[in-house]
């Protein structure tokens, strides 16, 4: 393991690739992974969250920033989450076929990650992902989500800058960015702007951001990915937000929120396994009975569960 992690800090694809299969398949090494990543290794890569509905080009953006930012002489790393198949288990990671112009690169990785039935967008092992990636020395990450829709706001508490897609003929911009996915967008970006309707997209958005009182006005970059149009004005944003998050202060409270979530996170599935050795025990069962002819009340036979789960 202390070779492999070595190799993975020198950059190397495979051993890389390897570490990220062992953080999704929840191997038993993980412990040791992340204690070797973490050692003596301070954290700063650049992550960006790319997230919006089917087919608004977010993978074609993604490679599209993949190469501003190489041309900048920067390492990219890119986790593209696919969804999985609720009958099968499998997906297509088709992600990774739209950005073959990038594959030859040795200073660019990129990494499919099924969902695997995680709800918001993302697979429950992109934040150790994203630890594998800083630790081999990407300065930039980009974080590709299934694309869900208005529900998919997980790419938040992830990333530093969050951009939000739309296209025209996708609905109109009210219905697009609504709730929860204007509220966490750093960044509007308008895709396919070379259509017909693009104008009145960028003109609703602009309304709905006057109405929210916010520190930072989420800019708002029309884009025609495929031909890489719009790629500097991209990026000039994305710094503009950078540069915004390190003078205010923001950038620390949101890596401090993304650590504290994650640490959450490993807790609560550590407490689910141990209720999953409880969910056949006899205790559960009697339990049930309890509530369901002796009066016990859920909360206290809630409370009987967690002392047994202590207990073990």
């Amino acid at each position: 393991m202390a070779d492999l992690v070595a190799r993975a800090r020198a950059g190397q694809p495979r051993a890389v690739a390897r570490l990220i299969s062992l953080v999704e398949n929840g191997s038993p090494l993980l412990r040791e992974i992340m204690t070797r990543l973490c050692a003596d290794r301070p954290l700063r890569a650049r992550i960006i969250g790319l997230t919006g509905s089917p087919g608004v080009g977010k993978s074609t953006s993604t490679g599209m920033l993949v190469q501003a930012f190489r041309k900048q002489g920067k390492r990219v790393g890119v986790l593209a989450v696919d969804p999985s198949s609720p009958f099968t288990g499998g997906a297509l990671l088709g992600d990774r076929v739209r950005m073959q112009d990038h594959a030859t690169d040795p200073e660019v990785f990129i990494r499919s990650m099924a969902s695997r039935g995680h709800l918001g967008g993302l697979s429950w092992a992109t934040p150790q992902a994203l630890r594998v990636l800083e630790a081999a020395g990407c300065e930039v990450i980009l974080i590709e989500t299934v694309g869900v829709g208005q529900a998919e706001v997980d790419i938040a508490s992830l990333a530093d800058t969050t951009i939000v897609l739309l296209a025209p003929g996708m609905g109109d911009g009210v219905q697009a960015a609504k709730a929860g996915i204007l509220e966490i967008a750093d960044v509007f970006v308008v895709n396919k702007a070379d259509r017909d309707g693009a104008q009145a997209a960028i003109r609703e958005l602009r309304n709905m951001i006057a109405l929210v009182e916010r520190d930072w006005k989420p800019p708002i970059v029309p884009t025609v990915a495929y031909r890489g149009e719009g790629s500097e004005d991209l990026v000039d944003a994305l710094d503009a937000h950078w540069a915004h998050l390190e003078k205010s202060g923001e950038l620390a409270r949101r890596r401090h929120v993304r650590a504290r979530d994650e640490i959450e996170a490993i807790a609560l599935t550590a407490l689910r396994s141990r209720f999953a050795d409880l969910h056949g025990d006899l205790r559960l069962d009697a339990l049930a009975c309890r509530v369901l002819e002796e009066g016990l009340d859920p909360y206290r036979a809630a409370d009987e569960l967690l002392a047994a789960a202590d207990g073990n």
